[in-house]
């Protein structure tokens, strides 16, 4: 029997939302009494709390008061956000993005990924503990957990903001608003950078938190108040963003932000695994799913994807087939309404289908045809067909068995699924040796998964568009990376609730048994037995060459791939 050391099993508020900013400066019970007088706090109902969760438990432990001075950034846009803030009092500014004159990403503090040099990625082959699933957080006297937060917080600031606020676009957020939403509820990149203009005091909630609040409030007071926000914010940075309405006059933005309807299908913080809902909507042909817009139906609108997945059908037989999809970026619509302005009826080709949860914009035909399809002496091009990407997959450059496994498996969901040619893979494992390498000896992906036809998709994590893993998740342990977007774990967080593994809907998340650095089992002090946490894979993220079960493949067998990306999907499967 393996030696052991018993730890208290970590719990979700092991280290509440202020430890990382200070653990010597928690959120107090005078700060939660100020702010429950304040609206949208003074007005929820905590009769709908739980005992273990309640409201003054979420406000002390998922959330924090943040404190900026003249010229401090609070959020990045682009980088990938786990929480929202709410302004409690000072002056905030975002910034408006514009062709050509937005903040240069050097002035934001932005620099790359430290990637590990030459010598350190060899020295990987001898350095990596000789102990499977080795953490460092169990060992009691790690110095790193002691000093963690203290001394203050590091922050970007703008050095010049006199010039910021003169050469940029920027607007005032008062006091009392919600900003973050955005990348909170949805899984999103922040989509505006926001600055301190003077000092400002800010509560940061973050995910789990809001999540739970918005939950449990009997009266739904922060849940209105932030889907308000949700709403109206949305829709302007999506038209400001999108690159269909790049270099539109400011005339133009205001009719379509006149017209123009945010709109939002199914719950943003449903577990119910996808692959369950997109089988379900497959054997009761697709009633379950929303219908957006209807195949057949005279062309009302274009619909914009910001986030989620929609399924393309057309009639058959009785029924109905996939013929495609829409991710993030997608629009379906431009077509039969640029036919109909040359004088042809053309009504929708295929159906738009909302698959779990959605959000997107549709706007009006008469204003497609007035703002995006009239001729514009601001634009380089009096049509934006060009750049709007075709979802609808026809002819034989993907066969239809092909799509419907991938929209039905919700592959189509995958920015970097591990695509395997069985046909050309001869088994040697060298990936999943190259993957031990990389992560201390521990392989982060099973050589196993779904089969279609000579590929198979392996139990890798597919660092999805819409990361259904994170959604339950108590502690935020599992993330997106800031700068790059990547699905990652982190050890120090996990308290091994494998929320994340049971939500998984493509077993790539494995809750495995760890040891200490000695090599010890690590098991609960209470119940004596093993305590476990989530693994995954975080794609090589701090590795030269990337990816090193790709690069460790002799036989051009396994490939990476954004299965969103319709070209990348023909060229691997038509090999």
């Amino acid at each position: 029997m393996p030696e052991t050391v018993s730890v208290t099993r970590p719990q979700r508020w092991d280290h509440p939302f202020s430890f990382d900013l200070n653990p010597s400066s928690p959120v107090t019970d005078s700060m939660i009494d100020e702010w429950l007088t304040r609206p949208p706090f003074n007005q929820m109902d905590e009769s709908g709390f739980r005992k273990s969760m309640s409201l003054r438990d979420l406000l002390k432990n998922d959330a924090r008061l943040m404190s900026y001075q003249a010229g401090d950034i609070v959020v990045r846009r682009g980088d990938w956000g786990n929480s929202a803030f709410f302004i409690l009092g000072g002056n905030v500014r975002a910034e408006v993005e514009s062709a050509g004159s937005s903040i240069p990403p050097s002035m934001l503090g932005r620099k790359p990924n430290r990637k590990r040099t030459l010598f350190e990625s060899i020295a990987q082959l001898w350095k990596n503990p000789s102990a499977p699933e080795s953490r460092s957080r169990f060992t009691p006297d790690d110095s790193r957990i002691g000093n963690r937060g203290q001394g203050g917080q590091t922050r970007v600031f703008l050095q010049d903001l006199p010039a910021v606020l003169s050469g940029y676009r920027t607007e005032a957020i008062p006091p009392g608003q919600w900003f973050g939403e955005l990348s909170a509820l949805g899984r999103t990149p922040r989509t505006a950078t926001v600055f301190a203009e003077g000092p400002a005091q800010l509560l940061e909630v973050r995910w789990q938190g809001l999540r739970d609040l918005m939950r449990f409030d009997q009266n739904s007071a922060i849940r209105t108040d932030v889907e308000k926000s949700f709403r109206d914010h949305a829709l302007e940075e999506f038209l400001r963003n999108h690159p269909v309405f790049q270099g539109l006059s400011d005339e133009k933005l205001k009719i379509l932000m006149d017209h123009a309807e945010f709109r939002t299908f199914g719950e943003y913080d449903s577990p119910k695994p996808f692959k369950d809902l997109a089988k379900q909507g497959f054997e009761n042909n697709f009633e379950s799913e929303a219908l957006i817009l209807e195949e057949g139906h005279y062309p009302n609108d274009v619909f914009f994807v910001r986030s989620g997945l929609a399924r393309l059908t057309v009639k058959h037989h009785h029924g109905h087939r996939t013929v495609g999809y829409l991710t993030p970026g997608h629009a379906y619509g431009f077509h039969e309404i640029a036919a109909s302005s040359a004088g042809e009826s053309v009504p929708y080709q295929c159906s738009v289908r909302a698959i779990s949860f959605l959000s997107g914009l549709l706007i009006p035909t008469p204003v497609v045809q007035l703002v995006l399809l009239a001729p514009d002496e601001n634009r380089q091009s009096t049509s934006v067909l060009p750049i709007v990407p075709a979802p609808v997959i026809k002819g034989d450059a993907v066969p239809e068995p092909l799509l419907e496994f991938l929209v039905e498996e919700r592959f189509v969901q995958a920015t970097a699924a591990m695509v395997i040619d069985l046909d050309r893979c001869v088994r040697c494992d060298d990936c999943v040796r190259a993957c031990a390498t990389a992560h201390d000896g521990n392989p982060r992906f099973v050589r196993h998964g779904p089969i279609h036809g000579h590929h198979m998709l392996a139990n890798a994590c597919l660092h999805c568009v819409d990361p259904v893993c994170m959604v339950e998740c108590p502690t935020g342990a599992i993330h997106r990376e800031f700068a790059s977007g990547n699905v990652v774990i982190s050890e120090s967080s996990c308290i091994g609730c494998a929320q994340c593994a049971n939500n998984c809907p493509y077993d790539a998340i494995r809750m495995v048994q760890i040891t200490d650095q000695n090599g010890q089992l690590v098991v609960d002090d209470r119940i004596g037995r093993p305590l476990t946490q989530a693994t995954k894979c975080d794609l090589c993220l701090d590795q030269l060459g990337g990816p090193a079960c790709q690069n460790a493949c002799a036989h051009d067998a396994l490939r990476r791939v954004d299965l969103s990306d319709v070209q990348q999907l023909q060229e691997v499967f038509a090999r």
